[in-house]
Order: structure tokens, then sequence, then C-alpha cells
């Protein structure tokens, strides 16, 4: 369960922004919309959190920082070579950020234990690294690392709750690799559940990472799976009465690699696929409709609805950027409820996503204070993130309308002159 997310120094987001899900002592609707933890620095943590902010603000550099962070995580110990270079952008509208390291860190809840993990670095080497781990009160720091530039080389210290081969796992990280990832790599279970949040506890769609029907076929090739997609799809009041799969084989190109030889041919070999019928039904008659025949809204719909499934069952925490794209706003409200559903959501999954619909911000019962959040632009144009809540808005205020106004920040604001008079 996240906890909060801090990035500093990543694309707009030139200054420490800090994305918090910690809700707030405000009792309204403290049952549905956040999880006690049991934890006294964060009793309840919010089931969902939304992003406003107008184009260009910064608002999909949020969610690209917390997928970086991710990818790192995943692969700087096995995808990345020796002096590979870090494809992570800094701030570059001024001399001293874009030199400066980029950094990150989330706190999380794993198991009834926080964990609070992160690290620094440059587009040539890790240069901060660090993990402290609540298992009372107090912390327990596990591992620090920075990196001694009058020496050229890392400096470890390690606390007396991090056990296994430490100083292996030290002597086998580059500078390019994280030591959590190399550690996990060779087999240390005592930080494996970290590394294991960061790739399974996380799923995250934007246009780097878009949405796809194979979480969905692989639920609707059972039984059980197939209804509840049904039940899914009904519940948003599409009249789709049952899903077919269809398997089908066929004749593809691959791309095959001899590394030895350095050559690479392409063959054309027998692969399997999948159709999509759809069953619709009404009082006059059914009909059977190909995917393609469905509506983009149907087909996102469809996708989204295997990764929501899955999260909720499992407890994670499901990240989109612009959740609105192709869906009516009652559809998108309807999801956000479902996160919200004590009786649906029973192992404390969570969705934070970034959304144009301020609707949202006025529909009844839907969203606390605490969970709102605005980017925008300063005038040196670095992002800012700023949450509702800070504003102090009156119990019964109009938040849509506030918003629109300017009141929060986070709207476009348009030069008339540049538009001509009419």
């Amino acid at each position: 369960m996240l906890i909060e997310f801090r990035v500093a120094n990543f694309c707009s987001l030139r200054d420490e922004q800090v994305l918090s899900l910690v809700a707030s002592k405000d009792k309204m609707l403290q049952e549905t919309h956040t999880v006690a933890t049991g934890l006294k620095a964060a009793p309840h943590v919010l089931r969902s959190a939304v992003v406003y902010g107008a184009n260009a603000s910064g608002k999909s550099n949020l969610i690209k920082a917390l997928q970086t962070m991710r990818g790192i995580v995943a692969e700087s110990a096995t995808v990345m070579q020796p002096r590979q270079t870090f494809a992570v952008p800094p701030f570059r509208l001024d001399a001293q950020s874009a030199q400066a390291p980029t950094t990150f860190e989330v706190t999380f809840i794993l198991d009834g234990v926080r964990y609070q993990y992160g690290f620094s670095l440059t587009a040539q080497r890790v240069v901060n690294e660090h993990l402290l781990v609540y298992k009372a009160f107090k912390p327990q720091r596990w591992f620090q690392r920075h990196y001694d530039a009058e020496t050229g080389k890392d400096v470890y210290e390690f606390g007396a709750g991090l056990k296994g081969a430490k100083h292996l796992w030290e002597g086998a990280t580059r500078a390019n690799a994280l030591f959590l990832s190399m550690a996990v790599q060779l087999n240390s279970e005592a930080l494996r559940p970290v590394f294991d949040w960061f790739i399974n506890g996380l799923v995250i769609f934007n246009e780097q990472v878009q949405l796809s029907p194979q979480a969905s076929i692989q639920m609707l090739q059972q039984a059980e799976g197939r209804q509840q997609m049904c039940d899914f799809l009904s519940a948003a009041d599409i009249s789709i009465a049952d899903i077919e799969v269809v398997t089908h084989k066929g004749l593809g190109q691959s791309v095959h690699v001899d590394l030895e030889a350095g050559k690479a041919e392409i063959r054309t070999e027998e692969q399997e696929g999948f159709q999509l019928r759809f069953v619709h039904k009404t009082p006059q008659g059914q009909a059977v409709f190909d995917l393609m025949e469905e509506s983009s809204g149907t087909r996102n719909l469809l996708f989204l609805a295997g990764p929501v499934m899955a999260v909720l069952h499992r407890g994670l925490t499901l990240v989109i950027d612009e959740l609105d794209t192709s869906l009516h706003p009652l559809l998108v409200r309807e999801l956000v409820r479902l996160f919200h559903r004590p009786e649906v959501n029973t192992e404390g999954a969570q969705l934070l996503f970034t959304t144009h619909d301020t609707a949202l911000l006025d529909a009844p019962d839907l969203l606390r204070r605490d969970q709102i959040w605005f980017v925008e632009k300063n005038g040196e144009q670095a992002s800012e993130l700023v949450g509702l809540a800070e504003f102090s808005p009156r119990k019964n205020e109009a938040l849509e309308r506030g918003y629109l106004m300017g009141r929060y920040g986070g709207i476009p604001f348009l030069n008339p002159t540049l538009w001509g008079s009419h």
C-alpha cells in the first residue's frame, strides 16, 4: 500500500514534490475511502487519489517519475550493461538542475511493516541509496550507500536488521546498478519483499505502457472470470450478455537473433491468436459483434476491467494517467467507487490517477478533500504539486467552480490577445 512518493529534478518536477496518501483526521467517508493501518505515523491511508492539471502542467510527469523509479529497480541489475547511462531527464531550464542528480523515494506498507526506500542518480551512476524499515515505531536503517567523489568509490553502511551476504552484494553492485536490485538478484530473501512490491505491487498505465487485452483475455478464458467480466460490463450499463474467446492458429513472422554469428533473421511460424466475440442481447433479439465493432469506450473498459479486478483481488496499487480517456464520465465515477467499496476492495487496493474530468470534484460522496491534488507550473516553468486541503475549502464549497476559476491552480491561462478579438 503506497503511503508517499517523493521526486525531485525529474523533467518539469524540479524541486522536491511530495504526493501523500496519508488520510487527514477528517472523519468524512473514513470507513469507505480509507484503510486503517494500525500505524501511529499513518493511522489511515487513502484508497484513491486524483491529480488535476492543465496540459503540459507536469501531472503526467508525476506518473512517469513513479514508473521510471519502478523501471530502474526492475532493470538496473539485469538489463543495464556496465557503463550504460540512465535515461532519466533532469529539469533542464536552469544550469544547476541540469547537472544535479534526480531523486526518488517511496514509502509503503507491506504485511504491516512500513518501508522507506529511495535513491539519487545522475546519467552515469547512483550517488545515494537507502532503506529504512519500521518494524517498530523507530526505524531500522538496513543500508545506506553514497558515492564519495574524492575516492571515486561507493561507501556503504549496514544495519543489524539486514541479514545475508551484505559485502558480497556490495562488491557485485556496479555504479549504474541499485544495491537493492543486485542483492535480490543474488538471492537476498530479506530485500526481496521490497523489490517485489515495485515489480508486482505497482501497476502503471500511461503513454509508455498502454492498456492491452491480455489480462482481460486471461480472465475470459476461465468460466468464473468470464462471468465477472460480463457482470462488470453490465454494471456499466453495457448490454453485453456474454464474451467468447475464440482461439485460432495462423502464420506469423518472428525475429530470431543469433548472438554468436551477429545475425538476425525473420521466420514465418505458426502462432496462436485470439478473437473476442461479444454477444449483445435486447428484448428484440441478439447479435454477435467482433472487438473492432465495439466502441472505443467499450474496448478501453474491457481492457481496463482485467487489471482492475486483479488489482482489487490482490490489494495492489493501480496508477493510470488520464483515466477519463475514451471513458464516459459516469464510468470513471463507477471505477473510482469500486475502490471505495469495502465489500469489493477487501485487500486495501489503491487507485491513483490523473484526469481533466472536473465533474468528479462535486460528485456526491466520491472524493474526500485530501484525495484531490493539483499540478501547476510556476514562473520558472517548474511543476508544483499542491493538495486541495492546503486551500482549506469550506465543507459545502463548489469545488468544480472554484477550480475552473483558478482558485486552486492547475488550469491553463489563455491570453485572449493571441486569439484576436471578434
